[in-house]
């Protein structure tokens, strides 16, 4: 298959290039991803190319559209410079992060149809926000919010397991129509690609596909959008923040030291990006043993609580190491909706609470 998509591809004539993609080397066998009718198509874009990128992306996708065999295409353009059509950010002023009034956030274009959007991060992987998101997710849900769920970790998508499914999302007219699970809508790129197989892309290709994956995804009307972020502060992070409308960001961590010392650096990247912090969440807080009820604080207990406290940020809540989550995670039933009524969905939806509260304060007056 990916023969015939190169064939096809090699056919189409970019204006300002003296060849075709395939002949100059901007698309390989290498670059393409075929899983039964999931294609991703990266594109080696030069960062001097002088046409036009969104037109370049348009002949890829007109010229694919003829396969029967390809029911879900993604092109991913891996120049740097933005896509046209799209909102020109204004270029950066050229301080150190941490000087005073330093505007490293450009302004960005609102996403149609979605009132707010909040992220969901963490400083480093394995504290468990990528369960928080999705509960949170569905705590907000529950409390009559049309809400989205974006797996922005490319590299690491886990939203296909958690959510229990690994339907395809349609296109129609040229936009991505998101999955619908337990009334949420969810995209992420776990759905273009077999579980077991590895994204291996550089930093521009990711940032493009979070790009498209964001504005290209068809989210109808939402009352919020819950970005489900990849861990560290690296380039899509950074990304991420400028050129998304973020109203407000959600630290996940462990009460471990080790844990809580990357959490203070992905709230510092918000900060640093004037990205409002909602508040710190401390995951896997206190064991209860289920046979003998000893509870044992594997992971230390109430640092991420005392942090927020010192950087003077909302503690939102602890969520307990627990069987019962990580069963149903793994099973794809997340405990807000398997277990509605239980001890841990109800701490999902008191932290869901306080964030639509300072999503919507005027919901307060009514």
């Amino acid at each position: 298959m990916k023969k015939v998509i190169l064939a096809r591809i090699s056919t189409i004539k970019v204006p300002g290039l003296v060849s075709d993609l395939v002949t100059l080397g901007l698309i390989t066998e290498r670059d393409l991803s075929v899983e039964g009718s999931k294609a991703v198509v990266s594109v080696n874009v030069p960062a001097d190319f002088p046409g036009d990128l969104a037109q370049v992306k348009q002949l890829i996708e007109e010229k694919l559209a003829g396969l029967n065999e390809i029911e879900t295409l993604l092109v991913v353009l891996t120049s740097e410079r933005p896509a046209e059509p799209g909102p020109k950010a204004p270029k950066l002023k050229k301080r150190p992060l941490d000087a005073p009034g330093a505007d490293m956030r450009p302004k960005s274009a609102a996403i149609p149809g979605i009132k707010t959007i909040i992220a969901v991060a963490s400083g480093k992987g394995g504290v468990g926000k990528s369960t928080t998101a999705v509960n949170l997710a569905l705590g907000l849900r529950s409390l009559g919010l049309k809400t989205g769920l974006l797996d922005a970790d490319i590299y690491g998508p886990s939203l296909p397991r958690l959510m229990g499914t690994n339907e395809r999302p349609e296109i129609r007219d040229e936009r991505v129509i998101p999955i619908e699970r337990y009334g949420i809508k969810v995209m992420s790129m776990g759905f273009l690609m077999q579980e077991e197989n590895p994204v291996i892309w550089r930093g521009p290709m990711v940032v493009t596909a979070l790009m498209q994956m964001t504005r290209e995804v068809d989210w109808g009307e939402l009352d919020v959008l819950v970005l489900d972020m990849p861990p560290g502060t690296g380039d899509a992070q950074l990304t991420m923040a400028q050129q998304v409308p973020l109203q407000g960001a959600i630290i996940v961590s462990t009460p471990q030291d080790l844990a809580l010392i990357d959490a203070r650096k992905g709230l510092k990247m918000f900060k640093n990006v004037d990205v409002p912090i909602f508040g710190i969440i401390e995951n896997m807080s206190t064991f209860v043993c289920p046979h003998c009820g000893e509870a044992s604080d594997i992971f230390g207990h109430g640092g991420a609580e005392a942090d927020a406290k010192r950087l003077g940020v909302p503690f939102l809540g602890a969520i307990p190491l627990h069987m019962d989550i990580r069963e149903n995670s793994d099973l794809g039933t997340p405990v807000v909706v398997s277990q509605a009524d239980g001890p841990h969905a109800t701490i999902y939806k008191n932290i869901a609470l306080r964030i639509a509260t300072r999503l919507f304060p005027e919901s307060d007056e009514d």
